[in-house]
């Protein structure tokens, strides 16, 4: 077989495990204007702003991953909307939307930015988007996010969708904190004709308290939410790690997110690329790729193309996350934050 016209900058991205990598999560940056309390400590140290990747490489990095059969892009941050001039990158972006070489460009945000940009996101072909809201409850939600406002979240999910953008809600399911509102915040969310997805806490960052006092089983919220509500299991995939079931009383779509009661990673189609052009194969494991290096190296991109293999050369099978008394240490160093939900 002749290869002599063969580029690898155009091969499609296959793991070690023959699993097609064609979702990438992009933290755009690691501040965040919350500091919810599973997520981060309350007196964050953020990066030097020469250590983040400017837009320009950014869109770059992106449009290398499209180029080898990424469909879908979700930008993250911290909070991707409190990035200084965010919205180009969304504009710089849309760009492949418009070719048909991404069919995706999304992102999940805290909803605080929304009223203002909402218009521009739905502009640059964002169709929808994931706003995390783990509670309704005005005190709760300061206690929660340290000192954020739940009108100022629902302003922005308002403006989301009156500018035509589909909105799913994400909740984090906190022991002795939300658990008692689950049930309300379904029927709240389907009410509005939102999706709802329920994560369980990962045990990412020291953030000063504990994991096991937040932790809080689905298969628990699962088992009590079924006292309330018929919940049958559909085959409904956005992409994503979420397990979905019907609720029959309201019509919606519940999803699951049990990264340690249910390990999700047999069908795992993404890696993660942080701010600072690093790239993790997989959010529970420590190993990762530079990708700033050979980002700034060149201005050709066969580099960042060489890098990029390697990698996904070594992306794992699974991860490792588990929480009990044996094991009161973060999984893993790094915040969430950092890695980019």
């Amino acid at each position: 077989m002749d290869f002599a016209g063969f580029s690898p900058a155009h091969a499609p991205l296959i793991d070690p495990f023959g699993r097609s990598i064609s979702y990438l999560r992009v933290s755009v940056t690691d501040r965040c204007d919350f500091r919810c309390v599973y997520c981060m400590a309350e007196n964050m140290t953020f990066l030097p702003k020469r250590d983040l990747l400017t837009l320009e490489e950014l869109d770059r990095l992106c449009s290398a991953f499209i180029a080898r059969g990424v469909r879908k892009i979700r930008l993250t941050g911290g909070e991707p909307l409190v990035r200084r001039g965010i919205m180009t990158l969304f504009a710089s972006l849309s760009r492949h939307l418009a070719s048909g070489a991404l069919g995706e460009l999304t992102l999940t945000t805290n909803g605080s930015q929304l009223p203002k940009f909402a218009g521009e996101l739905a502009a640059h072909g964002v169709k929808r988007i994931n706003v995390s809201l783990d509670t309704l409850d005005p005190e709760k939600f300061r206690a929660i996010t340290r000192w954020g406002e739940v009108q100022q979240v629902l302003d922005g999910i308002a403006a989301a969708r009156a500018a035509g953008i589909a909105v799913k809600i994400n909740a984090v399911a906190l022991k002795g904190v939300n658990e008692d509102e689950l049930g309300d915040l379904v029927a709240w969310a389907h009410g509005r004709g939102m999706d709802l997805t329920l994560i369980e806490v990962m045990p990412l960052g020291d953030i000063g308290e504990g994991r096991l006092e937040q932790y809080l089983p689905l298969s628990m919220v699962r088992a009590r939410l079924s006292e309330r509500y018929a919940l049958e299991d559909i085959d409904y995939r956005t992409g994503g790690p979420a397990r979905y079931v019907g609720v029959k009383e309201t019509g919606g779509r519940l999803g699951f997110i049990t990264p340690l009661t249910h390990n999700f990673c047999e069908s795992c189609n993404r890696v993660r690329v942080t701010c600072t052009g690093t790239l993790y194969m997989c959010l529970g494991q420590e190993d990762a790729a530079d990708l700033r290096t050979p980002l700034r190296a060149s201005e050709s991109d066969e580099a960042l193309h060489a890098a990029i293999d390697e990698a996904i050369s070594r992306k794992p099978k699974g991860h490792d996350f588990v929480i009990d008394r044996r094991h009161r240490r973060p999984a893993l160093a790094r915040h969430m934050s950092v890695t980019g939900g």
